[in-house]
């Protein structure tokens, strides 16, 4: 049971968050690094990896795969989460400065579970 909580929060936590992508794009086209362009489609894209990956947590035989996928993912955003940390006052209805800076440390956090989940691919 407390094998199948430890795959599975992460694994409906992605899901709704990237399910929040497609309900809510434009709270999340406003945190893509203005230098990145492409706002609409990237936040398409880290949306339905988040998706993917947390259905794929929750599979077995995809466990291992969703689990570096969900860290490569989680690298690739953190330009955006410091993106928001360093510039708190444009992200304020979104967060406190404080709470932007706190989720920096905590993706380590998270990307470090993600790689604990790798090696768990049987029920």
């Amino acid at each position: 049971m407390r094998r199948a909580l430890r795959r599975g929060i992460p694994g409906v936590l992605f899901i709704a968050a990237g399910m929040l992508h497609f309900l809510r794009p434009a709270m999340y086209q406003q945190i893509v690094p203005p230098q990145l362009g492409h706002q609409a489609l990237l936040v398409a894209i880290s949306g339905a990896a988040e998706i993917a990956g947390g259905v794929g947590l929750l599979i077995p035989a995809t466990r291992r795969a969703a689990a570096y996928g969900l860290i490569a993912l989680l690298v690739a955003v953190f330009p955006a989460n410091v993106y928001m940390a360093t510039d708190g006052a444009r992200f304020a209805k979104i967060a406190p400065q404080w709470a932007l800076y706190a989720r920096l440390p905590l993706q380590l956090v998270v990307i470090a579970w993600m790689w604990s989940l790798r090696g768990e691919d049987s029920a």
